[in-house]
């Protein structure tokens, strides 16, 4: 479907920041960062934050420190750039809410999440490296780029689950707990002709994930204790390995056509090893091998207009997360469960021209054995396979600069998502897909749960031609109504939200700015559904959006 690319930015020149938020249900932020250029070749830049917050529901507070640092450096004709992170962050969770419970009053919480403490900590480190070489005497090859990465990640979460569920000698506890290793290499080399620019590369990535499960209680009867870590009842290793070789070949067919091939080829090994073998032996591998070819075509039609076509096939293995929970609640790796596969085909226009931007695409997704929720209880999600689904609709994007000063900007999307196959799914706990209790046909052409409709953004920003440091904007966010569940008998409303923004920048002096934002959201103060738990065992399938909601943050900033 795409790319989300992003880069660290590159240091230009001695610079601090110094930044503070605060906003509503107990929102504080403090940011502080250096950037420096270091001499020969090299640059540095650190940061600093600290968030935390109470948040707007009981059993719903957060906090989180992040530290990040950036090396680089630039020769004649080499780059290398180290970077490294570092994250810590709890957070509670209120789980989602029953019909009943959202109607009666948003802001509640369902009293299994005090009664259980459920929450989340997570901590994970990063560091990555990447070398890039230009040629200039190597006929063809241009420029190759190895990059490699390496971390660790753990998380730790206490789920709502009843000890008397966990009675099962199957059940795999109501505390997960996992360390994670992950590391990965991608090498690439870039070739031009003079119509022909060819990239080709190989990626090599494993991650070993240390699996525990624990009971979530202490004791019996009187003096039972939940929220707390009990007993081992899952012990295992979990691996993922990935070995690609790809290409990408973009082509001058002529003045104003331009061609991509592209081929994606490789082998995702999954493997599990049982530790805990007192309810069984566990273990087990599966292997997913896939080539994916990809096309497109691209005419510039006019200084203004370019069209372009495109059509791929796609490949989703399962993800370890994904494989860790069998459907039917007991513990152990969910072998059945297949990849995804997909064939994706867009139309789409490009207009520029004076102060307006358009772009417009239509497109079709049409999947086999797609992965879907099987079911979501206790704060624990399982998945299956579900067979065909198709996804086809429409994407509108739109920028005008109005006058000097006065911008608008429109987002708008049409999705038409259904399932083509019938399937089995649970409505209730407890519950096996092959049981005759708690379970219903879902029919072919219900719509996919958790996708809508419709969605669109608006924005209408004014900045005065006597203050371009100032800009004021107002915002509206709209969505089409949400299905909850595979049978489609409930959903979330649709809703349109407006938002208020206002930024300003005073030069302090000549190396110095002090920079403004407030924002205020969902200004009408509109209860509404923000996002829904798919499939909900329990039905609390609603997490409710924040009320009115206020955001004021300041930024220093100063250059050397």
């Amino acid at each position: 479907g795409g790319v989300i690319a992003l880069f660290s930015k590159p240091v230009r020149e001695r610079q601090f920041e110094l930044g503070v938020d605060a906003g509503s249900s107990g929102l504080r932020q403090g940011r502080v960062s250096v950037a420096a250029p270091l001499g020969d070749g090299f640059d540095l830049s650190a940061s600093l934050s600290s968030l935390s917050i109470d948040g707007f529901r009981p059993q719903s507070g957060a906090d989180r420190q992040l530290a990040t640092a950036r090396l680089g450096w630039k020769g004649e004709r080499d780059r290398v750039v180290f970077t490294v992170s570092d994250q810590n962050q709890t957070a509670a969770d209120p789980l989602g809410l029953s019909r009943t419970q959202l109607e009666a009053d948003p802001d509640q919480t369902t009293s299994v999440a005090s009664q259980y403490g459920t929450r989340k900590v997570i901590r994970q480190t990063q560091a990555g490296a990447s070398w890039t070489h230009q040629f200039t005497d190597a006929g063809p090859l241009s420029r190759t780029q190895v990059s490699g990465y390496t971390g660790s990640r753990g998380v730790m979460q206490f789920l709502a689950i009843a000890p008397a569920t966990q009675a099962n000698a199957r059940h795999g506890g109501g505390l997960v707990d996992f360390d994670r290793q992950y590391e990965g290499v991608d090498a690439r080399a870039l070739w031009h002709w003079d119509t022909l620019d060819l990239t080709t590369g190989v990626n090599v990535e494993k991650q070993t994930d240390d699996r525990r499960g624990y009971e979530n209680f202490t004791g019996t009867g009187a003096a039972q204790v939940l929220g707390v870590q009990g007993k081992l009842r899952r012990d295992e290793t979990n691996r993922a390995d990935t070995r690609e070789a790809y290409a990408q070949a973009d082509w001058a067919l002529a003045t104003d056509w331009q061609a991509s091939l592209g081929v994606r080829s490789g082998r995702v090994q999954m493997r599990v090893q049982d530790a805990y073998l007192s309810n069984g032996d566990d273990s087990g591998a599966l292997d997913y091998r896939y080539t994916n070819p990809v096309a497109g075509l691209r005419w510039r039609a006019s200084s203004a207009l370019t069209l372009h076509a495109a059509a791929s096939r796609g490949h989703e293995s399962p993800t370890l997360g994904e494989l860790a929970y069998r459907p039917d609640g007991t513990s152990g790796f969910n072998t059945d469960l297949q990849a995804q596969t997909s064939r994706q085909f867009e139309l789409g226009a490009k207009w520029r021209e004076g102060g307006l931007a358009l772009d417009a695409t239509v497109f079709r997704i049409d999947t086999d054995q797609e992965i879907g929720v099987a079911t979501n209880a206790g704060g624990r999600s399982s998945f299956r396979n579900v067979g065909r689904t198709e996804r086809f609709g429409a994407e509108l994007a739109a920028g005008w600069r109005v006058v000097p000063g006065l911008r608008a900007q429109l987002a708008v999307t049409l999705l038409h998502a259904r399932y083509a196959d019938a399937f089995v799914t649970c409505t209730g706990i407890p519950c096996t897909l092959t049981a005759t209790t708690n379970t219903t046909t879902v029919p072919a052409g219900n719509r996919i749960a958790g996708t809508q409709p419709a969605s669109a953004y608006a924005e209408l920003a004014w900045a005065a031609p006597w203050s371009p440091d100032a800009e004021a904007a107002v915002e509206w966010r709209a969505q089409g109504r949400t299905v909850v569940n595979d049978t489609n008998t409930d959903h979330a409303a649709g809703h349109g939200l407006f938002n208020l923004r206002y930024s300003h920048r005073w030069p302090v002096d000549a190396a110095a700015d002090l920079q403004l934002l407030a924002r205020l959201d969902n200004v009408a103060g509109r209860r509404v559904v923000g996002s829904v738990i798919v499939n909900d065992g329990n039905g609390r399938f609603f997490e409710p959006a924040a009320p009115r909601n206020a955001l004021v943050s300041l930024r220093y900033l100063r250059r050397f």
